[in-house]
């Protein structure tokens, strides 16, 4: 995938305005239907912090790699997986707040305050506000969607060697035609979304081919 210039690069703005240790949370995998949610809590060091942080979905692979190996090493970062099981029995909406609390409290330190992509908020032992469009707009959201989106991916990389023949190692876990031929030809996996209708879909026709035609 080529980088996508952005339009609006975010900044410490709001950081700045909020005391103490502020991390920004983010998600990567709500919509796929493999593998699991991911989200990741990041502390940015304002004296250290990479050049290059945006939004996840404007950076090629390498690119994000790239800015997620600089994270790691100048960043504080938690990291926090809901499995596909989580996501089946309490829904994914639910599913992504309990892996942004985890990464949470996953943080070599304790946040002061918590800033979060989106509309809506986990419980976390700290204050938390949610940005709309937060990935864009503020520099700790933007570094977390980066390591949420480079974490996944990798963990769906390690699925794709285990399970060859629905395109993981390029989709992600996404709809995508070599995905939905894979489900045609092979079924379903553990690690498939149960509670998302594509997968209910291909589990119903696979029980309809599996039931005696009746007399």
């Amino acid at each position: 995938m080529a980088a996508r210039e952005p339009k609006i690069r975010p900044t410490f703005d709001i950081e700045r305005k909020l005391p103490g240790l502020v991390c920004g949370i983010d998600e990567a995998g709500r919509g796929p239907w493999a593998g699991p949610v991911v989200a990741a809590a990041v502390i940015l060091n304002p004296d250290c912090t990479p050049a290059g942080i945006c939004d996840s979905k404007m950076l090629s692979p390498a690119r994000r790699a790239e800015l997620a190996h600089a994270l790691w090493k100048t960043a504080r970062i938690g990291v926090g997986i809901a499995t596909v099981e989580e996501i089946d029995r309490i829904n994914i909406a639910q599913a992504t707040m309990l892996a942004m609390a985890r990464a949470a409290a996953t943080l070599p330190v304790p946040a002061t305050t918590a800033i979060v992509d989106g509309n809506m908020k986990p419980k976390l032992s700290c204050p938390a506000y949610t940005v709309i469009k937060g990935d864009a707009r503020s520099l700790s959201i933007a570094a977390a969607s980066i390591i949420a989106k480079v974490t996944r991916d990798r963990m769906m990389l390690e699925l794709a060697r285990a399970y060859p023949w629905y395109g993981w190692e390029s989709n992600k876990g996404y709809c995508a035609p070599v995905h939905r031929a894979g489900l045609e030809r092979h079924g379903v996996t553990p690690h498939h979304r149960r509670s998302f209708a594509p997968i209910r879909a291909a589990l119903g026709e696979a029980l309809d081919a599996a039931l005696p035609l009746s007399a």
